[in-house]
């Protein structure tokens, strides 16, 4: 298993609170400028009365910001207010054509908006002198717009060292004796994405009996109130997004608090319903409300006027509208069809005609999320209005299922993405904590925003508290996609994020970790691990697997100890509790699986396995309620969500043990005290059982072991009985060494099992194959049966010494997709490679990703050289693909890969589908990460070049692994192979 590599992080230490965006402040008086707070003094922030509400509560928020940092909160002064004497330090936020001191400003002459001016949500920041009457210079932000004003001022908090997540994740503010603002114009233009934002769903158990305990229910159910939504908003803010889909589960946010949307519009924020709730009316809505089925066929008037009252009662505030209709409740609709689709888009057009009192509606935010089924409709023809918005969902599990092709990118409207990080629903749920490779994240709405899906972007964020960090990354890429168009981006941005959040001095040390954790989750869901997932005998993989997340908490836990106290709550939340929430439950999973097998081994340290597994289930619970003590409880029941115990799609009720089997340990075993499994494999010598078919029921044979691959194999010597028993493991061979070569097992405590690693001196071993007996003596009888032996099968093969490259090992090659002999680029289509994605080390893809089709074998190509030592026409070359789908139908992914000068065999590893379904094999591929397909090819011993095209943008290769007729079974495939 490979994890991702350090990267250094070039140029942490100059700015990076403000994450990503360009410098404005400093803390340092040798850069010059205007000094905003020091000394025990912090500016007043000067805002005109009649500016918008939003401007003037974030004004606020600034003002108490430096507090935070420096001691000294700062003070908000009006314009209708008496100036407050002795400020040194001013600075003037406010909205053009909103702002007196901003427009009198520009008639002055002395800020130029002309970049900004009619602009959406764009601000400029610059430090002016002698302002006004009385100031010699101060610190001015204007806005395009009421956003552009709140996201310059929110600027500065972060640039302070304020975190957005100071509230939501307690994230400690970094404290500064002075702040500086700098002699520089700074030009913020319209963010990339207009409409950023997440969907708060699948919000039961833990947010919803989050919100129970902390807040009174409101009329109809859990009390999402404007508190609540407070502190969301003023999140989304600080995060630069502007676009939510309120809880819905149990909730009608209109309806829950008679002050949420108000409250939305006093902060700024831009609400919407989700994909199944048009003009906004919420589902618990249609049941509550509606008179009649929620049927256009049967219901088609009283349908129509329940959406009147949604689109007159919404009508004073910011919306997207959501326009469309499904079935009741998040489901298709049995009687739908496209062509009544297209008359009730008319019909809600019209509606919203009437509820502005205008026949032009082109510039009324509108969209239809084509989500499911509803794609399929689309596919069939349905006729979209150009000023409504496509929102292009993704197939629940991060991977886009269509994008706007070459005609759709000049929709007045435009397109959008609709994504997850949180879904309930098959193959099962994932929504208890973290499982996004933030790499991944960057690959599909990299490929969203340069196929022109900018519009709209929207994720599926679940409980909001567990995917912090994904979704930060998420809003970062939407506000400025340029900036993070680099394949290696996610860990620059995780870098910086790591400084912003707990400073520089353990940026590097968390951004690896937080990079390592997003591959490890990235593998799997933790929803749908099992004891059977990861080998247990082959490749060391399931030890691998736990070592990796042992190193994972073990580096977590040694950057927590270096943090002061005020850090630590939001180290934890953010990283360390997923770290060990992670590793535990993989801990169960895989001792679980271990104590079966050892139970079909009859070994008795099968009963302390179990008990190992149920000390990890304990400790499961003791993680979420150490989150739920933090800072006198003040995130009690957000770990609620159960995680273990899937046995259908929904979340089970309690969370449930893997099933764990026990051995009589006052009995011996009818083979004697005494056993014997060898690597790769699951059987017990001597013995009768089901997998010592084909061999001796008192031999065992690990993999052949050779120069290129482990230099030891092993075997397991293991106590079966109530007496002590020792025992001496004789190879025949003297180059072939045992270690140890004795032991004495016990009946308890840790000396039960013992693993005895077999190495060859290759300078004395002879040349080709050989076999060499190891008996296996012990102070014991075996019952019936014969002393166990092992044969080990020797491979001393070698390379020639000028050959570079992978060299065959065990019947197989293996090959990270990244190391590449040769990589050709063809025009200005190359490969890149991103660090961190998939499952074990990157991913190699076409850029640009909007390039042509490529034609092999003229077209850019990977070639890996490798060495065989076999001679056979039946072997497979197996390729690992990142699971993503094909977002332009006419030009599904497809790779060709030949051996030499072999003719290119085409695979195409996700079949065609049409929209509303999902291809063949979709349930595996998400499930697993990774679509894997194989090609027979023909191999003879020698060098050899395998020649890799990806035929596609989009497609990303992550392993290949050529199979000679070793390899065996494993989740992960084969470790790559000795690369000379």
């Amino acid at each position: 298993m490979f994890l991702l590599r350090a990267v250094l992080l070039f140029g942490l230490t100059v700015h990076v609170l403000g994450l990503g965006q360009n410098k404005t402040l400093s803390f340092t008086s040798n850069l010059g400028g205007l000094q905003l707070a020091g000394g025990n003094t912090a500016p007043r922030i000067l805002v005109d009365s009649k500016d918008y509400p939003g401007v003037l509560r974030a004004a606020g928020d600034v003002a108490a910001d430096f507090g935070r940092v420096t001691g000294a909160n700062g003070t908000l002064q009006l314009s209708n207010q008496t100036a407050s004497a002795n400020r040194t330090a001013t600075i003037i936020a406010g909205t053009i054509g909103n702002s007196s001191y901003i427009d009198n400003l520009v008639k002055a002459g002395k800020i130029d908006v002309s970049k900004i001016k009619g602009q959406w949500e764009a601000f400029s920041s610059q430090v002016v002198t002698n302002p006004m009457p009385g100031v010699s210079s101060a610190l001015v932000i204007a806005g395009s717009d009421q956003r552009g004003s709140i996201y310059g001022l929110y600027d500065i908090s972060e640039q302070i060292g304020v975190s957005p997540w100071y509230w939501m994740a307690d994230s400690a503010p970094q404290k500064k004796t002075a702040v500086y603002a700098m002699n520089t114009t700074k030009i913020q233009g319209s963010p990339s994405v207009k409409y950023r934002g997440f969907f708060l769903n699948d919000e039961q158990p833990a947010l919803t009996n989050w919100v129970q305990a902390n807040y009174p229910n409101g009329p109809y159910g859990p009390g999402f109130n404007y508190q609540f939504y407070s502190h969301v908003f003023e999140l989304m803010l600080r995060l630069r997004a502007n676009y939510i889909w309120p809880t819905e589960w149990n909730s009608m946010y209109s309806l829950d608090d008679p002050m949420n949307d108000a409250n939305a519009q006093y902060y700024g924020i831009v609400v919407g319903t989700s994909h199944t709730e048009p003009l906004m009316r919420w589902t618990k809505e249609q049941s509550l409300f509606l008179n009649g089925s929620w049927s256009w066929q049967n219901n088609q008037q009283n349908v129509i006027d329940f959406m009147r009252e949604g689109a007159e009662r919404a009508s004073p505030y910011e919306h997207v509208w959501t326009m469309g209709m499904r079935g009741l409740g998040d489901t298709a609709s049995p009687t739908l069809n496209a062509d009544q689709l297209q008359q009730i888009i008319q019909v809600q057009q019209g509606l919203l005609q009437d509820a502005y009192n205008t026949t032009n509606i082109t510039n009324l935010p509108q969209m239809w999320c084509l989500y499911k089924e509803v794609g399929g409709y689309f596919q069939q023809g349905l006729n979209v209005p150009d000023d409504i918005t496509l929102l292009w969902a993704d197939d629940n599990w991060g991977n886009n299922q269509r994008l706007p092709l070459s005609n759709e990118t000049n929709r007045a409207a435009g397109a959008g993405v609709y994504y997850h990080f949180d879904y309930v629903g098959a193959p099962v749920n994932y929504k208890w904590i973290n499982t996004i490779n933030l790499q991944k994240t960057w690959e599909q709405m990299h490929l969203a925003y340069q196929r022109d899906a900018r519009q709209i972007w929207i994720v599926n964020i679940g409980d909001l508290k567990g995917l912090e960090v994904p979704l930060s990354h998420f809003l970062d890429l939407a506000y400025d996609a340029p900036l993070w168009s680099s394949p290696d981006s996610a860990t620059t941005w995780l870098q910086m994020w790591a400084a912003r959040e707990f400073g520089s001095a353990v940026a590097n040390d968390t951004a690896m970790v937080m990079s390592n954790y997003s591959m490890l989750t990235g593998r799997r869901k933790y929803e749908m691990l099992s004891p059977q997932l990861y080998s247990l005998v082959n490749y060391n993989e399931a030890s691998n697997v736990l070592s990796e997340w042992s190193n994972l908490v073990n580096a977590a836990q040694s950057i927590y100890n270096r943090l002061d106290s005020a850090s630590k709550p939001s180290f934890f939340e953010m990283v360390l509790h997923p770290a060990m929430a992670g590793s535990t439950l993989h801990q169960i999973h895989i001792n679980a699986g271990l104590n079966n097998m050892y139970a079909y081994e009859f070994r008795t340290s099968t009963n302390q396995i179990a008990q190992d597994v149920l000390d990890y289930f304990n400790e499961d619970d003791a993680i979420a309620q150490r989150y739920h003590s933090l800072l006198g409880g003040k995130w009690n029941h957000i770990m609620d969500q159960t995680h273990m115990g899937y046995n259908w799609f929904q979340q089970p009720m309690r969370n449930v043990l893997p099933p764990l089997n026990y051995v009589q340990t006052l009995e011996t075993s009818l083979d004697g005290n005494l056993g014997v499994t060898a690597e790769g494999h699951n059987g017990s010598a001597p013995g009768d059982s089901v997998y010592n078919i084909g061999n001796s029921n008192s031999t065992q044979i690990p993999p052949p072991i050779d120069p290129y691959g482990p230099q030891t194999r092993y075997i397991d010597v293991y106590s079966l009985g109530t007496k002590s028993v020792s025992f001496q493991v004789s190879p025949a061979a003297a180059w072939v060494k045992a270690s140890p070569s004795s032991g004495t097992l016990s009946t308890t405590g840790n000396n039960t099992d013992m693993r005895v690693y077999f190495s060859v001196d290759w300078s004395a071993a002879p040349a080709g194959s050989s076999q060499v007996s190891i008996n296996i003596t012990s102070s014991g009888d075996y019952g019936s049966f014969n002393m166990p032996m092992v044969l080990l099968n020797v491979m001393n093969t070698a390379a020639p010494s000028d050959f570079h490259g992978f060299v065959e090992s065990d019947g197989h090659i293996s090959m990270e997709a990244e190391h590449a002999t040769s990589n050709t680029s063809a025009g200005n289509v190359s490969y890149g490679i991103i660090p961190g994605y998939g499952r074990t080390l990157s991913g190699v893809t076409l850029f640009p990703v909007t390039a042509d089709s490529q034609t092999p074998p003229s077209s850019p190509k990977l070639s890996y050289d490798f060495y065989a030592f076999s001679n056979t026409s039946n072997a497979n070359v197996t390729v690992y693909v990142g699971p993503s789908l094909n977002t332009i139908p006419s030009r599904p992914l497809k790779y060709a890969l030949a051996v030499d000068d072999g003719t290119p065999q085409v695979v195409q590893p996700c079949l065609d589908y049409t929209l509303g379904a999902l291809p063949t094999a979709w349930n595996a591929a998400v499930a697993n990460g990774v679509w894997i397909n194989s090609t027979n090819v023909t191999i003879t011993p020698g060098k050899h070049t395998l020649n890799l095209w990806a035929m596609e943008p989009a497609l990303v290769f992550q392993k290949v692994v050529i199979d000679l007729g070793g390899v065996r079974p494993s989740y992960l495939g084969p470790p790559e192979s000795t690369r000379l």
